[in-house]
């Protein structure tokens, strides 16, 4: 499958668990697959789904920190209550996309907004963007740093209700929600549902 592998590199990032609204906000340890539609959105210009593009993706981090963060909340009243709690980041977020739309390339190479994979401060940066092919390996192959779909024969992890994108309208609704297996960490994995990238030898499961 001749996808574009697009590498990006940035300092923090962070992915709210839905269920925790208020208080104490803990990090999924790798994006949900809305994050990734989002972060193609802002490369693009223009609303992305996956009738645009199928996605894969793997990321890696180094560390996991806790920040305190203010958040100024406006009532209908037009007041303004401000309020501190904290919320965990990852630190050095390095994350690989893989595209099955090719003419998306150029939109990495000059995105028309900014990169962000989390809070506003989250920013990313373009290390390379590049067309390869992810291939078919029978056997034993390692993967993780992503998510899969719950129900996915020989894969194993933590479950967590997600969406695999959201509405352009106001307010945002999440379309697809369905539980998925989250892959903080690598494992082995013997079934066929994953592709294969040979270079950086980990599996990558398709969304879309």
């Amino acid at each position: 499958m001749r996808v574009l592998r697009v590498h990006l590199v940035g300092w923090t990032a962070s992915f709210r668990y839905p269920i925790f609204v208020t208080g104490y906000q803990p990090t999924l340890p790798v994006p949900p697959v809305s994050t990734i539609y989002g972060l193609i959105s802002a490369a693009k210009g223009e609303y992305i789904t996956p009738k645009d593009t199928k996605v894969g993706y793997v990321m890696r981090s180094d560390a996991k920190g806790i920040d305190l963060e203010t958040i100024y909340m406006l009532s209908n009243d037009n007041s303004v209550k401000s309020n501190i709690y904290k919320r965990e980041f990852l630190l050095n977020p390095d994350l690989y996309v893989y595209l099955t739309n090719l003419s998306f390339k150029d939109a990495f190479k000059k995105p028309e907004y900014s990169l962000l994979l989390g809070r506003s401060s989250d920013l990313m940066m373009v290390e390379e963007v590049k067309e390869i092919d992810l291939v078919q390996k029978h056997g034993k192959k390692r993967v993780g740093g992503t998510v899969v779909p719950f129900g996915e024969e020989g894969i194993w992890g933590p479950l967590q209700a997600l969406p695999m994108y959201f509405s352009n309208t106001i307010p945002r609704e999440a379309i697809r929600i369905r539980p998925y297996y989250v892959l903080g960490d690598f494992i082995e994995y013997e079934g066929d549902s994953f592709w294969y990238d040979e270079e950086l030898d980990w599996g990558v499961y398709i969304h879309g």
